[in-house]
């Protein structure tokens, strides 16, 4: 806060926290100190650089005004965000009842006989704040996810040769797997081809019995009729 007379500036230090290729603004506020009306000019160093919005208006007695300071969106980041441009706000008693449009420059010229306050501001680049960084999934407690991954090569190299070890392992793994169902697969062909062989034969053995009963199947059918016709015989003899 200035220790001017006629108007207190907040901040004389005009922070912006800066990026590439964005607009980035910083609100400065004129704080009337006096009953009367204070006229205010804001001039800067570097005036393609720099929005002001309003650069000139009329502070109303024991009240406060907001001016918006807008830095255009900047190509190039300078050497170790130090910034030289500078801010000068003029402050002047002006007639009661007068507006913002009514303020012309030479109310601020000190060879008229106005008694011109000035407060100067300087320019700070700040560096933007940065967002938490995600905490990733399975790593260990107390240790860095990158360290994890990465330990000057070494932790690398490491799972690399792991890696190698495992690709070279696994080809045996499945060598032996395979050799053990094939195995399977040939003891189970031998006992269905065996299985199948005693099948046939009883198979054979059911259709050479078929083929005798069919042939001894006359004589059984003549013994039955002559064993009915004696029965049909004795009955009708002893009626």
């Amino acid at each position: 806060m200035s220790n001017s007379e006629l108007l207190n500036v907040e901040p004389l230090d005009l922070q912006f926290p800066f990026e590439l290729r964005k607009q980035i603004s910083c609100s400065l506020y004129l704080t009337n100190k006096t009953d009367n009306h204070v006229a205010f000019k804001v001039k800067t160093t570097n005036p393609k650089k720099y929005c002001v919005r309003p650069n000139t208006g009329v502070v109303l007695p024991r009240s406060t005004c907001e001016v918006l300071v807008t830095m255009q969106a900047q190509k190039e980041a300078p050497s170790d965000l130090q910034c030289k441009d500078k801010f000068l706000l003029q402050g002047v008693i002006a007639s009661p009842g007068v507006t913002a449009k009514e303020v012309t420059p030479e109310m601020f010229s000190k060879e008229a006989g106005h008694v011109v306050e000035e407060t100067k501001l300087r320019v700070t680049y700040v560096a933007p704040p940065q967002p938490p960084s995600p905490v990733h999934e399975g790593s260990e407690e107390g240790s860095s996810p990158r360290a994890s991954v990465s330990d000057n090569g070494g932790q690398a190299s490491e799972f690399s040769s792991q890696r190698f070890i495992a690709d070279k392992v696994e080809p045996q793994e499945n060598t032996s797997e395979a050799r053990a169902i094939i195995t399977k697969l040939t003891e189970e062909k031998q006992s269905a081809m065996h299985l199948n062989n005693k099948l046939q034969r009883e198979l054979d053995q059911l259709r050479h019995d078929s083929k005798r009963g069919q042939s001894g199947m006359p004589l059984m059918y003549v013994l039955l009729v002559g064993l009915i016709g004696l029965i049909l015989g004795y009955i009708m003899k002893s009626t």
